[in-house]
């Protein structure tokens, strides 16, 4: 087949990547621009450093979306491992496991106060706040405002940088619906009565899927798949605006070069980025919204060390307000292909930042000098057993939902309207924070749509279900994230 359809996309990361290679291999004329120099993947590309390998942020492949499941098959096959899925909670120099279990949850909580937890649950069920519009809100109707305190605000102001009064109810209900640790505690400490089907909430998963040397590795070879099939990835390359004339789109690159005839823009750029630099230019209004939506940053500080067994979880989540990091990962646990000498570990520790402050400035040495500090402090390692740090930094992590995103997504979305054959996907591209298979998912049905030559999908439903997404059943059809219905 030749279509004798160009189209550019803007980001190599999971989305871009998808639209690109599922187009190639229909043989769409396909040029992918990459502004990183050596990486694809985005934030899940897999980072490198003297033979160990770095997952930024932890992906655990699993997806109810069947098409998704069925991708990364087709692009790794073997090359993905079933690995066991294990996380904890550290809160009050305590480990907790997540889930929990009832019995080590009445233990370590302790009685009096576990009966203080269900009290203000109660409290919360019969007197809900009405019309909840913040995080912090929204969480005290579900679980109470004991549980808010002790699991959920300290964690999240970690991650997001502001008072969780100043969250829109939107991520609470996006990110924890049906399971959450909170519902995990109820859930222990009170044997939930018999539901219908559709109303009980289902367990997190046991396993994932996980490629062998880390998530970049499904990019990579996706990338290389891509070049097979005919379409073009440029590296180290920029696009500083894209200009639509007389219904085609025209890229301009590093602010020198532009490229013309492309008939379709799929972007997973910074939509911050993007809505200003399009032309002809989009309503004042929109650039406005633009230039006002926030993102959160973080950096991950690696270390390498003999490894003792000090934990076997995929991840940590630290509850603890005395220490700065947020979470602790082990690589090895992830898969034991990242870490060259069986007889090491390599850990990665999370700070929640915003770039450009204090925490991302520092110098790499006092980053390691603090994460060794905080390992100490923690209970996992002391300063002496660490051999080596490093320090890996990731913008534009997290989009931030605040109270005013969702207004300046749609006064975006009203803009976007008068621009024909430009797609914007992926977790940046939308200001969604979407996970890995809606990013995805988003960038299919953008495909399906060029491939149908019309608006059959509105990309912008994806993830609109707000089911967590470790909860039910792999590649399940019926129930799970919603794949979104055509535009009537």
């Amino acid at each position: 087949m030749n279509h004798g359809k160009k189209i550019a996309i803007i980001g190599a990361g999971p989305a871009g990547l998808t639209a690109a290679y599922l187009l190639a291999k229909e043989k769409f004329d396909v040029t992918v621009f990459e502004s990183d120099p050596t990486y694809v993947g985005g934030i899940s590309r897999t980072e490198k450093y003297k033979g160990y390998h770095f997952d930024i942020g932890g992906h655990r492949f699993f997806s109810k979306s069947k098409e998704v499941e069925d991708f990364w098959t087709e692009i790794l096959g073997d090359e993905m491992l079933d690995r066991p899925r294990s996380s904890r909670i550290f809160y009050n120099k305590k480990f907790f496991s997540y889930p929990l279990v009832a019995m080590e949850a009445l233990q370590k909580l302790g009685v009096v106060e576990s009966a203080l937890c269900v009290a203000s649950y109660l409290k919360a069920k019969a007197a809900p706040i009405k019309n909840p519009t913040n995080f912090e809100d929204w969480v005290t109707n579900q679980f109470g405002k004991r549980l808010f305190n002790i699991f959920f605000k300290t964690y999240t102001e970690k991650v997001w940088g502001i008072p969780c009064n100043q969250i829109s109810a939107d991520w609470a209900a996006q990110r924890i619906k049906g399971l959450s640790l909170s519902s995990a505690i109820m859930n222990a400490l009170i044997k939930p009565k018999k539901q219908g089907k559709d109303k009980v909430i289902k367990t997190l998963i046991d396993t994932f899927r996980y490629p062998k040397n880390g998530p970049g590795q499904m990019w990579e070879v996706c990338a290389e798949k891509t070049i097979a099939f005919g379409g073009e990835i440029r590296m180290n390359t920029r696009v500083t605006s894209i200009n639509n004339v007389a219904g085609e789109w025209e890229v301009e690159l590093d602010g020198k070069t532009v490229e013309k005839g492309f008939d379709y823009v799929i972007s997973s750029t910074p939509v911050r980025y993007l809505i200003p630099r399009i032309q002809p230019a989009m309503p004042k209004s929109a650039v406005e919204a633009a230039n006002k939506l926030k993102y959160r940053d973080f950096l991950t500080v690696v270390v390498i060390l003999r490894d003792e067994d000090a934990f076997d979880d995929n991840w940590i989540y630290i509850h603890d307000p005395s220490v700065k990091v947020g979470r602790v990962q082990n690589f090895k646990s992830w898969s034991p292909y990242m870490v060259p000498d069986p007889a090491m570990a390599c850990y990665g520790l999370e700070y929640f930042c915003f770039e450009g402050d204090g925490m991302w400035t520092s110098k790499d040495e006092d980053l390691i000098e603090l994460a060794k500090k905080e390992m100490a402090q923690i209970g996992l390692a002391t300063p002496d057993k660490i051999l080596e740090g490093y320090v890996v930094r990731q913008p534009k992590a997290y989009p931030v939902y605040d109270h005013e995103y969702s207004q300046h997504i749609e006064t975006i979305k009203e803009g976007l309207k008068n621009y024909k054959g430009l797609y914007l996907v992926g977790r940046n591209g939308m200001h969604k924070y979407n996970n890995q298979d809606h990013s995805m998912m988003t960038a299919m049905l953008a495909v399906e749509n060029i491939k149908a030559g019309k608006e059959v999908y509105n990309l912008w439903n994806v993830n609109q279900d707000a089911e967590y997404h470790e909860a039910g059943n792999r590649g399940a059809e019926e129930g799970g994230r919603m794949v979104p219905k055509a535009v009537s």
